[in-house]
């Protein structure tokens, strides 16, 4: 007979919030959830920072807004300090999609947007809990002041032109962890880049606007949302909107539905990367980049076998090695990289 298998410790969280009411209603919860158990809570910023060295929580759950040291300045010092993985607890305004898109930059592991109202709070409740466990699988590392530097802004004017007949098309997927990789890559790409850029993120509505400008003003290369009727252009890079399936029609425009998920997710990597590697064939580079799940291994799958290019993120520096995990196991990744190293991938590759 064997021996039972030892069941894994539980989650440690700490709950941060500045409403003794959130603090309670989502300490409650968590703790009523198997595998979870909570250590802790702060009111601010200043007492969490206390906290974490004493209590040594696994997942910090973190309000955005709250006074003494609010949300971001917190994650700052707790990357820097005690980098562990963070779930910010964001409203769901413009302002709330910057700071949380800054917040997932900063290397939080993933957020959940907050009801407008108290009585709304259960709503959440299951997605907290399953993105805390989640969470706890997540590598992370510790902040560099260059990734905690605010971007800096490109004055030179951004040049986009048509797409010749034999230029490529680099599509990007990411998930978990994907804001943090793409503040990475995109900014490293050459402004004359000879090819069109398309990224899928997994994100709600909302927040994609957020993450396209914030790598807009950070890169050398154009970033927007697409939007319907947008067209493969050499210089811009087109990122998939939150709530959306971005696809490429026979006619070389993207159009936008709300078909069911796919893998769970709207917009998914597979979705768009298959239309485009339809009609573009060898002359797509696709690259995953660290998330959970398989999205974006069918697209790698036709790209590879259509004779394009597949470029994976190596496992030390995925926060979660999912997506890139399934690519390269199934055989379709011509190339396994690191982050920082993969924007040369992808030149090298766009240009061979």
């Amino acid at each position: 007979m064997s021996a039972n298998p030892v069941a894994a410790p539980p989650v440690r969280v700490l709950v941060v919030d500045d409403s003794a009411f959130m603090r309670f209603t989502i300490s409650k919860h968590l703790n009523e959830t198997p595998g979870i158990v909570v250590v802790g809570s702060a009111r601010d910023g200043r007492e969490a920072l206390n906290l974490i060295p004493e209590l040594q929580p696994d997942v910090i759950t973190l309000d955005v807004e709250m006074p003494r040291l609010d949300g971001l300045s917190t994650l700052r010092e707790i990357m820097a300090k005690f980098p562990r993985p963070v779930i910010m607890l964001s409203s769901l305004t413009t302002e709330g999609a910057v700071e949380t898109v800054q917040a997932l930059t900063l290397g939080a592991v993933d957020f959940v947007a907050k009801p407008a109202f108290k009585a709304n709070i259960d709503s959440i409740l299951g997605e907290v809990a399953e993105k805390v466990l989640r969470a706890s699988k997540a590598k992370v590392w510790g902040l560099s002041k260059a990734t905690s530097a605010p971007p800096r802004p490109q004055t030179a004017e951004k040049k986009v032109r048509a797409l010749l007949q034999h230029e490529k098309v680099v599509v990007i997927g990411s998930s978990t962890g994907g804001p943090r990789a793409l503040n990475t890559v995109i900014p490293q790409l050459p402004p004359n880049l000879p090819a069109a850029v398309v990224i899928v993120q997994h994100m709600p509505a909302g927040f994609t606007r957020s993450l396209a400008e914030r790598l807009d003003a950070a890169s050398k290369i154009s970033v927007k949302e697409a939007e319907p009727g947008d067209e493969l252009v050499a210089g811009r890079c087109l990122m998939a909107p939150g709530g959306f399936h971005l696809l490429l029609d026979t006619q070389g425009k993207f159009t936008l539905n709300q078909n069911p998920p796919v893998h769970g997710v709207r917009p998914a990597v597979d979705v768009t990367m298959l239309s485009i590697a339809q009609r573009y064939k060898e002359r797509v580079v696709g690259v995953i980049l660290t998330g959970m799940g398989n999205d974006g291994t069918n697209g790698a799958g036709l790209v590879h076998g259509s004779g394009g290019w597949v470029i994976a993120e190596a496992e030390q520096t995925c926060v979660v090695w999912g997506m890139p995990r399934s690519v390269t196991e199934a055989g379709f990744a011509n190339e396994v990289v690191p982050l920082p190293q993969i924007a040369d991938a992808i030149v090298r590759a766009v240009e061979n």
